[in-house]
């Protein structure tokens, strides 16, 4: 496998219309500046980018009228929406369950684009990318998680789940001020 890396943004895309859904959506706002930054980051160095999106029970809607639905009447979760929308170069992987790669297509689309290397974000830490980190730890990944690039209900949630990648999924937890794309990859090609 190429050691090449991959940003993987999770469930970002998203009408955030659940109950209790304000402490998160105002944490993803946070979150959205520094991901919208590495996102562009990591498309200027030819750096894959890949949308792992829940398909909010549209299972036979396409990815582009998912992403219509989500952008369009969505006063809550619109705006990250229009943000973080996906480029024509970006992939877009529909997930059913929590981790992007319970019953996706993530685990065939990566060793074909040589990846070994992710760039874990969005929502929620301690649910959504915590599972995904933690499975694609189990498949052997060299995984970091921007802990400024991703979103929880609560500060205390999000910290438990940044405790667990670091400190059990061997996860570099960083924010995007400490540690850019570039330097991370020359790094991380060094281990």
């Amino acid at each position: 496998m190429v050691d090449k890396a991959a940003l993987l943004i999770i469930d970002m895309l998203n009408r955030f219309d659940f109950d209790d859904a304000r402490p998160l959506v105002e944490a993803a706002h946070r979150a959205t500046g520094a991901l919208a930054r590495r996102r562009d980051e990591a498309r200027a160095a030819d750096v894959p980018v890949i949308y792992v999106n829940d398909n909010y029970g549209q299972w036979q809607s396409t990815p582009e009228q998912l992403i219509d639905q989500l952008i369009g009447d969505n006063p809550t979760g619109g705006e990250i929406a229009r943000r973080l929308a996906p480029g024509g170069s970006d992939y877009l992987v529909i997930k059913p369950e929590f981790s992007g790669f319970y019953a996706t297509n993530l685990p065939a689309i990566l060793p074909r684009l040589g990846v070994s290397r992710l760039i874990l974000t969005g929502v929620a830490a301690d649910i959504c990318v915590l599972f995904t980190a933690a499975d694609a730890h189990m498949l052997e990944y060299v995984l970091w998680i921007p802990a400024d690039a991703i979103a929880g209900v609560s500060p205390d949630r999000t910290a438990w789940a940044i405790d667990i990648m670091r400190d059990t999924l061997s996860a570099e937890v960083a924010p995007t001020s400490e540690l850019a794309l570039a330097d991370w990859i020359v790094a991380a090609g060094d281990d």
